[in-house]
């Protein structure tokens, strides 16, 4: 496994396109907290889940200064049709050629029924508003993942 990122450290710079085909980069949330989460698939049970969740607590973690979005390795077509099917209401970042998410730590070796393959390990990362890594969970659950950072952030912002 990866060792994870520490407080303290200089979260890695980047540049995504969004859904809307705008590039994003880390300094546009200069001044904000930025909460950078990152899931396997568009789409898919879990990320669906987790994606939904972010967005029904989005004015929660608003109050807190605290921006969101998503990384995954989908398309940015596939980014737009979910956020369209499912009501999402943040931005997802395409990562195609999994640069982003091997620089933020969520990309690995994960193994499944004694299958070992490398693959997107569902990650949060919270940026503080100089760029500073505050925290990172590494290969969370996704049900209540939303929850319970923002229970969580109450006590660290």
């Amino acid at each position: 496994m990866a060792e994870l990122f520490q407080k303290g450290e200089k979260a890695p710079d980047f540049t995504l396109k969004n859904q809307d085909n705008i590039d994003v980069s880390l300094k546009d949330y200069e001044g904000s907290y930025l909460l950078l989460y990152f899931y396997p698939k568009d789409n898919t049970p879990g990320c669906t889940l987790e994606s939904k969740d972010f967005t029904c607590l989005k004015d929660e973690f608003e109050k807190l200064d605290v921006k969101l979005a998503g990384v995954s390795k989908d398309s940015i077509k596939s980014h737009k049709n979910f956020i369209a099917k499912q009501e999402l209401g943040i931005d997802l970042l395409s990562d195609p050629d999994i640069v982003v998410m091997k620089a933020y730590k969520a990309w690995g070796l994960k193994k499944n029924y004694g299958k070992e393959y490398e693959g997107v390990i569902r990650s949060t990362i919270l940026i503080d508003p100089d760029g500073n890594v505050i925290k990172h969970w590494h290969n969370v659950r996704a049900k209540g993942h939303a929850e319970r950072i923002l229970k969580e952030l109450r006590t660290l912002i």
